[in-house]
């Protein structure tokens, strides 16, 4: 065998060692995780705090959770947006695939979750306080923030949830159609980024609200 001959095949062999994991990887799996029902006990739970919280009618508990669901629902959004979105564009597809089908079965659960106690708790809060009752044109601060809060809301459910689950669904497939995967990500990369810039957009209205309408 020649020299040649001998580095090229050490170099292809060094090239598959490194690209296929290794058994010995602790918690490594090829398998897509599943969609795990048993984490609607969970957003039970959530939404039973949320209902607590209404009912004894405690301001403080009401702003608590109003302000922990908001700050992890833009945080997640802003992160999903800005950081995962422009990766994801960029990366191969089988970067996307493993990327999605470990990403989905948790959103799934979660953003819709934040979304709903987020604006539930934000309009009990608000009647709590006053804001709904503020005369113009400060209302129309309070009338920014339901637009804002309605249009993420939306836009989730109709939008960025029906979309993660139909590329969820299809990278499961053995032969996943790869035409309709990307229609489906370049569709969910602009409305992430949009959700995005709407969550911008609620946080200066926050910052309003926190320094006086």
């Amino acid at each position: 065998m020649t020299s040649e001959t001998g580095s090229f095949v050490k170099e292809h062999a060094t090239q598959a060692a490194i690209a296929t994991p290794s058994p010995g990887i602790s918690g490594f799996s090829d398998d897509p995780p599943p969609i795990n029902p048993r984490n609607l006990v969970w957003v039970a739970l959530a939404f039973l705090v949320l209902a607590v919280a209404i009912a004894i009618d405690d301001v403080w508990l009401l702003n608590f959770i109003h302000v922990m669901a908001g700050v992890l629902w833009t945080g997640i959004d802003l992160f999903m947006g800005f950081v995962i979105g422009p990766i994801m564009r960029r990366s191969p597809v089988a970067v996307r695939r493993a990327m999605v089908l470990r990403l989905m079965p948790k959103t799934l659960f979660l953003l819709p979750t934040l979304a709903i106690i987020t604006g539930t708790a934000g309009w009990f809060h608000a009647r709590q306080i006053g804001l709904l009752d503020v005369p113009y044109p400060a209302y129309w601060w309070v009338f920014a923030a339901l637009t804002i809060v309605t249009v993420l809301t939306v836009q989730g459910f109709a939008v960025l949830l029906p979309a993660n689950l139909l590329v969820y669904f299809e990278m499961r497939k053995s032969a996943p159609d790869g035409a309709r995967i990307g229609r489906l990500m370049r569709r969910y990369v602009y409305a992430v980024a949009f959700q995005g810039l709407m969550q911008v957009a609620i946080i200066v209205v926050m910052a309003r609200f926190v320094t006086g309408l």
